[in-house]
């Protein structure tokens, strides 16, 4: 009976595996060498090839570095469905040493990041680089856990759900530790266009 079973379901899931088994994002390329994209204590502008988005951030901290970070990324096409971006943009500044929530505006996805290190108060600045696709909206949207676990920790965010955006983050800053937690606003895209302007 059980190789009977065996011998039905079988078909069923190798047609299953064949439909979705591509759905999973990663091994993730962070670029030549795995090389950061700043140095401790300098800003840095990072964008994805037209047509792509951020899908892994990968960062370490250092106390005597000014308690700085370390920062690298890797980008993805966006899924077909989409098509190509019709327009991108730069975010409104989220200052350095207070707390922020943003997510792109006019259903944007993250694109990209750029960022100002302060010594002044032992952080960054930062702006989310955002790509609008036709007049598509977003949908199923959540916050991932914090990121890092624990400031001071290395961080290491991966996407792997294919289909699923980052759209945004909210963080919090410890003046103690003087470091951030990040948690990453993801949701999925419509296939079709929608009336919202702004989500």
């Amino acid at each position: 009976m059980d190789l009977v079973l065996l011998w039905v379901f079988l078909p069923l899931v190798s047609v299953a595996w064949g439909q979705y088994g591509d759905y999973y994002y990663g091994p993730y390329n962070y670029g030549d060498n795995d090389e950061w994209v700043n140095v401790y204590r300098q800003g840095f502008n990072f964008q994805c090839p037209h047509g792509q988005v951020i899908v892994a951030i990968r960062s370490v901290f250092s106390k005597k570095e000014g308690s700085d970070r370390l920062w690298n990324y890797a980008c993805m096409p966006a899924a077909q469905s989409l098509g190509e971006p019709t327009e991108c943009w730069w975010e409104e500044i989220n200052r350095a040493g207070t707390e922020w929530y943003q997510t792109c505006s006019n259903n944007g996805l993250v694109a990209g990041f750029q960022s100002q290190y302060f010594p002044s108060v032992l952080d960054r600045e930062w702006q989310f680089y955002c790509c609008r696709y036709s007049r598509r909206c977003p949908y199923s949207c959540w916050l991932t856990t914090e990121y890092p676990g624990h400031y001071g920790e290395d961080m290491d965010m991966m996407m792997y759900t294919y289909d699923y955006y980052i759209r945004g983050a909210t963080t919090t800053f410890s003046a103690v530790d003087r470091d951030r937690q990040w948690k990453f606003i993801v949701c999925r895209m419509t296939e079709y266009d929608c009336p919202f302007q702004n989500v």
